[in-house]
């Protein structure tokens, strides 16, 4: 009896586990997804009026900024990661990052949109405290490609600029629509 009673109640809470992680899913995209437009907005006014070397402040440190004002407004931790990253200090993935990356790109070549592609996890930290772990696709653009797109085509004054402003660049080769990275977010429980 009791046994059956214990496997009830594992049965019972796996639905409601569930309905909780895409309860935070839900949340944590309306609370944090918009500014990732305001950032390819902002990219595209700035190449409009000032070219796209004139951008690379825009990617380096506003994108950046809008991240962390927002996330701070939250208290949360969000930040922009990649598998190629221009910036190693900001953008290397650790290692749950690293694995959903890969994942996303194994989903992506079995034919899932790159737009669409997320995943959130609750886990519990080394203290036992808990959080909601989140991440979403960020997808290659019009706007990305003059820096992020096939390395032969990028002008060759704007690929200096690019080397100065990262020296360890490893962010070309993108085509179109691949996953360029992720938005990657903590949120305490």
């Amino acid at each position: 009896m009791r046994i059956t009673l214990l496997f009830s109640a594992l049965l019972l809470a796996g639905p409601a586990a569930a309905q909780d992680i895409e309860a935070l899913k839900l949340d944590t995209r309306e609370k944090a997804l918009p500014v990732l437009p305001k950032v390819v907005k902002m990219m595209q006014d700035t190449v409009a009026d000032k070219g796209v070397a004139g951008a690379i402040p825009v990617c380096k440190d506003k994108a950046p900024a809008l991240l962390k004002a927002r996330a701070e407004e939250l208290g949360w931790k969000m930040r922009r990661v990649s598998l190629k990253t221009r910036n190693p200090e900001r953008g290397t993935p650790d290692a749950w990052e690293t694995a959903q990356l890969t994942a996303f790109d194994l989903r992506a070549a079995a034919g899932e949109p790159a737009s669409a592609l997320e995943v959130g996890e609750v886990m519990t930290q080394a203290d036992g405290t808990k959080m909601f772990r989140y991440m979403r696709a960020i997808p290659v653009g019009d706007v990305c490609l003059s820096c992020h797109g096939d390395p032969a085509n990028i002008a060759p004054d704007l690929k200096a600029e690019l080397d100065k402003s990262y020296p360890q660049d490893h962010a070309t080769g993108y085509a179109k629509g691949q996953i360029r990275g992720a938005l990657t977010i903590e949120r305490p429980l």
